[in-house]
């Protein structure tokens, strides 16, 4: 098996906290991502309902959910998850987000990560639906803020 990785940055006008919250609430996902439109808790963590522990459910409209339980958690700088099963043909799938503050009261988004897979073309699948993430969730925030002026 091959190993893969991302390392995808993206950047919001939206502050650190707003960020961290937009990627870390999971049912709030299938509001702003385009691919997920199943999303919830199956199982809450510490702190309740994101932190470490919890496991999300998040899938297409059909077909099977991948399930990722949160293995570190630190708002609003860093949360890790490792997928736990799901429908994509990769193994020992571990993300890392880390956010920190820009100097004009942004946030920076880095979100790496790692598997295995035999199967050609599912590294850059998962790479082209994860660099939406952070910059779906980077709009999101920014939305949001908007909304609270």
């Amino acid at each position: 098996m091959a190993n893969h990785f991302y390392d995808i940055t993206a950047e919001s006008a939206a502050p650190i906290e707003l960020v961290f919250e937009v990627i870390a609430d999971a049912p709030g996902w299938s509001r702003w991502n385009k691919t997920i439109s199943r999303a919830q808790w199956d199982v809450e963590g510490s702190p309740a309902p994101w932190g470490v522990g919890a496991v999300r459910a998040l899938g297409a409209n059909v077909g099977p959910l991948s399930r990722e339980r949160i293995v570190e958690f630190d708002a609003p700088n860093h949360q890790a998850y490792v997928i736990v099963s799901g429908p994509m043909p990769i193994k020992g799938y571990r993300a890392d987000v880390r956010l920190t503050s820009t100097a004009n009261g942004g946030t920076h988004i880095s979100w790496k990560g790692s598997w295995t897979t035999r199967v050609p073309g599912v590294s850059g699948f998962l790479k082209k639906m994860v660099r939406g993430f952070a910059s779906g969730a980077a709009r999101e925030a920014e939305r949001l803020q908007g909304e609270a002026i």
